[in-house]
């Protein structure tokens, strides 16, 4: 490539690690698409001057707080300049906690977190935690909490009502191992629409694998199987802490006083202002040739239609679509009611930007694909305030420490595998609110199926009050009879969420549209519904990471938007995750690369073998016998080519 050719070719914000062979020469001196690290944390120029231009970002969930922190942050924008619209009075959209113990807290959905969540981290690295002295971050504060008490489960399958199940391996057989891995090697470009179910032998939905992974993701069986092997990628890391979930970290509080509260107290100290109680709805463009210009966005504020004009040089971010949106509410004595239509969410919804974008052009996608059918979208949780009761006392017996001791409590959800509901709860770090009494616990219960009886009560989850919720739950830890004194030291407070997995419903290539699509010149979209090159949906970081790669485009900021973390492709990770999935067994071929690699310095990168040294060499010839047969002519040939290579190696080695 010429240097005049690598001056004019676009700069690429959204970097992405396979689009094809990456190696080093003159025209590719910027790092690898999917490193993250120091070299990363510059704070580019801005192209054009930023005074005077102003942005306003639809929805204060996560994407659109982030959205307005990186345009202070990397793009020099002054928070006065920033303005963000919410239909809600509270910021943090589906990061939500709130209550008292009078009457009852409600977080409606819980975050686990990876420590490769390189959008997460890098953002709240520069946001100052509110606990904490000056110049300590909010990251500075998670590996504070987390590397004093690390996270894992003792309890994390159980059946039977009360008795724990055997989760110390992912139980799958080695036909139901191959359909993992030949998943991972599938196209993504071949998986458009394609289910979970379709895919997968029936004996899968029945292993430890299945219920680890849907409990932990709320997966359906219905739902895409390409977002599934996406998230196979990019949790490769973790498989073999998924059975005792100690790959994740968890915060000390709930996800809106760790997150949300010192996010918008660093962006309202910068001027960024918040209108509540408004909708955007539409938005006016501009049409010329392929290019789309906003001129207006369309609210309703107060109940009441305005119109804010958009300068030709202001930006607008929008989060498409809502997985709480239409929430139900419930408690202890009243079911949830749902107020939305089963295939369209109607006018007066946090859908309706989405559903008038599409109505002007493709590029926007196809939004009915994710709302139009909830009941396989939908899924309820239950927020439980607790004090002590026979609950609380079977809740001891579970955790990994002592509930009131202020450490890692069950360390993540318990899924009972027999429950009709496919029922789980978990009861996290407390107090779980800063100003939660000590006598109280605050325990969070979901589940996944809505259409099914419970073993129990003999209804769906949705038609049941929390008294019923609880009493199904205590029916599957086995204290059952004991249910009144349970109710009478705990409050429910329910919230049955219609579109909670929308953004796993089936899709397919152009159903959802690119964070900056085709000919925009001035929008940028985020959130859980839009398309990228390769990460997932459903976590903080994906949204971050679109609002990031909206704010650098739109900028036109040269700096790159990194791909996800690089240890799917480290060979320790692959090694590790296919011991993992062969049930803590060494993989086929393992002891002969433990032959091949035993006396060299990669020795180190190969899981230990379960036989002593002195009969490896017999287990690796039986291995062998299995791969090849007995009787094959080349396995000795073979077995002595291995042993000079081995040799050989070690001596160079000397």
């Amino acid at each position: 490539m010429t240097e005049e050719a690598a001056k004019a070719s676009p700069f690429q914000v959204e970097a992405d690690a396979t689009a094809g062979y990456w190696r080093k020469r003159a025209d590719t001196t910027l790092p690898p698409p999917d490193m993250m690290g120091a070299y990363m944390r510059n704070r580019p120029v801005p192209r054009e001057p930023v005074e005077g231009r102003k942005a306003w970002i639809i929805g204060s969930g996560i994407a659109g707080l982030a959205a307005a922190f990186y345009l202070i942050r990397d793009g020099g924008m002054a928070g006065e300049d920033i303005t963000i619209l919410d239909t809600m009075r509270i910021e943090g959209g589906s990061l939500d906690g709130a209550g008292n113990p009078e009457e009852g807290y409600i977080v409606r959905g819980g975050r686990e977190m990876n420590w490769n969540y390189d959008n997460l981290w890098d953002m709240f690295q520069d946001v100052q935690a509110l606990e904490l002295p000056e110049g300590y971050s909010v990251l500075d504060e998670y590996r504070l909490v987390n590397d004093a008490d690390p996270n894992y489960s003792k309890s994390r399958l159980m059946h039977k009502c009360g008795q724990i199940r055997d989760f110390s391996t992912l139980g799958l057989s080695r036909s139901q191992q191959w359909e993992l891995i030949r998943l991972m090697l599938k196209r993504k470009e071949d998986l458009d629409d394609v289910t979970i179910e379709q895919y997968f032998s029936p004996g899968f939905f029945e292993t430890n694998f299945w219920f680890l992974w849907r409990s932990m993701f709320a997966f359906e069986n219905w739902q895409s199987l390409l977002e599934m092997k996406l998230y196979m990628h990019r949790f490769l890391d973790a498989i073999d802490g998924l059975t005792d979930m100690s790959a994740l970290v968890f915060p000390k509080y709930n996800q809106f006083d760790t997150f949300v509260r010192p996010l918008v107290t660093h962006l309202q100290e910068r001027g960024v202002k918040v209108r509540f109680d408004t909708r955007g709805y539409d938005l006016d463009m501009a049409v010329a040739g392929d290019a789309r210009t906003v001129t207006a966005i369309k609210i309703k504020e107060g109940g009441k239609d305005a119109a804010i004009p958009v300068g030709p040089k202001d930006l607008v971010f929008a989060i498409t679509g809502s997985m709480t949106e239409g929430t139900a509410y419930g408690d202890m004595d009243t079911a949830p009611v749902l107020e939305r239509g089963r295939h369209d969410p109607g006018d007066e919804s946090d859908w309706a930007l989405w559903k008038n974008l599409a109505k002007k052009s493709p590029v926007f996608g196809k939004p009915e694909k994710f709302y139009g059918d909830i009941d396989r979208s939908m899924w309820e949780s239950v927020t439980l305030t607790c004090w002590p009761s026979p609950f609380v006392d079977k809740l001891k017996e579970l955790s990994v420490n002592d509930p009131y001791s202020g450490k890692t409590v069950t360390g993540g959800v318990i899924t009972f595998t027999d429950s009709n509901w496919v029922l789980s709860f978990t009861c996290n770090r407390q107090p779980h609110f800063p100003t939660q009494p000590r006598d109280v616990l605050v325990v969070w219960v979901y589940a996944l199926l809505m259409d099914k009886e419970g073993n129990h009560v003999k209804k769906p989850m949705p038609a049941c009050t929390g008294r019923e919720i609880l009493a199904e739950l205590c029916h599957h830890l086995g204290i059952g009879e004991h249910l009144d004194a349970v109710v009478a030291n705990t409050k429910a407070r329910l919230a049955l969420m219609p579109y909670i997995t929308a953004q796993f419903m089936p899709r397919a290539a152009g159903d959802r549209p690119h964070v900056v699509p085709a000919g925009c010149t001035n929008l940028g979209l985020m959130g859980q519904f839009v398309e990228t090159s390769n990460d997932i949906i459903f976590t903080m970081d994906s949204s971050i990471r679109t609002a990031r790669i909206a704010v650098y485009t739109l900028l036109g900021l040269p700096k790159q938007v990194p791909d996800i973390s690089p240890t799917q492709y480290d060979i320790r990770s692959l090694l590790k995750a296919a011991r993992a999935l062969n049930n803590n067994e060494p993989f086929p071929g393992e002891r002969l690369l433990h032959r091949l690699l035993g006396k060299t310095y990669y020795a180190h990168i190969l899981p230990p073998l379960p036989e002593p040294e002195a009969s490896q060499r017999k287990a690796a010839e039986e291995e062998l016998n299995g791969l090849l047969g007995k009787g094959n002519q080349a396995l000795g040939t073979l077995i002595g080519w291995l042993e000079r290579v081995r040799e050989n190696l070690a001596a160079r080695g000397r």
